[in-house]
Parts: C-alpha cells; sequence; structure tokens
C-alpha cells in the first residue's frame, strides 16, 4: 500500500534559514531528522506578517485584560503577528497540514511555555499567537523539543 507523506509546517529557524530576531537561526538536527519523510512547508509568522530580520526580540505581555505582543523598544507589533499567524495558518490549511513543529518560547511560535513579557528571560504557561491559532483550527502544534 503506497502512504502519502504527512505534510507538515516547521519553523523556518529550526530548518537554518536566518530568520530569527538576530538574524540568526535554531537549527535543530532534530527536526530535520524528523521531518525527513515528510511533506515540510517551512513557516516564519513573524517575517510573514511584515516584520524584518533582524528584528527587536518581541514577547507577550497582558495589556489591559488582553494579550499583545511588544518588542524591547516597547513598540506594540501584534498586528504584525497575529497577521504572519493568520497567513501561515491559510497556507497550511490550504495545502493540508496536520502538524507543525513550531519554535519553543517564541511570541509566534511557542506552545506550551512563552517568556513572560519582561525581557528578563522567565518562562511562564501559554502559546505564541501563530501556535495557539494553529491549536484553534486543529493543528497538533509541537516544538522542536519533542523532536529531541
Amino acid at each position: 500500500m503506497n502512504k502519502s507523506k504527512q505534510i507538515i509546517a516547521v519553523s523556518k529557524c529550526l530548518l537554518g534559514v536566518n530568520c530569527k530576531y538576530s538574524g540568526g537561526n535554531n537549527y535543530c538536527q532534530a527536526v530535520v531528522d524528523f521531518t525527513a519523510d515528510k511533506i515540510v512547508v517551512p513557516v516564519c509568522p513573524e517575517e510573514a506578517g511584515g516584520l524584518s530580520t533582524p528584528r527587536k526580540p518581541c514577547e507577550i505581555v497582558r495589556s489591559n485584560g488582553e494579550l499583545r505582543v511588544v518588542n524591547s523598544d516597547g513598540e506594540d507589533v501584534t498586528e504584525n503577528f497575529v497577521r504572519g499567524a493568520e497567513l501561515c495558518l491559510a497556507e497550511a490549511q490550504n495545502i493540508g497540514v496536520t502538524l507543525a513543529v513550531l519554535k519553543s518560547r517564541s511570541p509566534s511560535c511557542g506552545c506550551g511555555e512563552i517568556y513572560d513579557g519582561t525581557f528578563s528571560g522567565t518562562v511562564v504557561q501559554g502559546n505564541g499567537i501563530a501556535a495557539q491559532l494553529f491549536l484553534d483550527h486543529g493543528i497538533e502544534v509541537v516544538t522542536e523539543n519533542q523532536c529531541l
């Protein structure tokens, strides 16, 4: 029986693409190995949302009861994160993605834990903007840590 390959979305930075906020990447051999027998759709919600590389680091904060994404200068970039997440979700849905391997702790891609918005390295429970949108639309999300 000929089984079709699973189609998965993967954070571009985990594949070695220099799209990380600092201009570098988060290459992860375990993710590359995990994806070897799958069709990979590389995604970077932050770039898709119009943010440049490099860019100021960003974190999710709670402001007036709602979640916002701000950079280290205090600039609100929530719209960029939401737009990028929506574009990546639309692409994923269009081609039948069922699983996403996304960068841990990222304000876009983190799943299960993210930085707390103080830019102090403190981690709290939560999901990034894109990760939450994928989950809300039935796409399973894991981080590179589950590929190790």
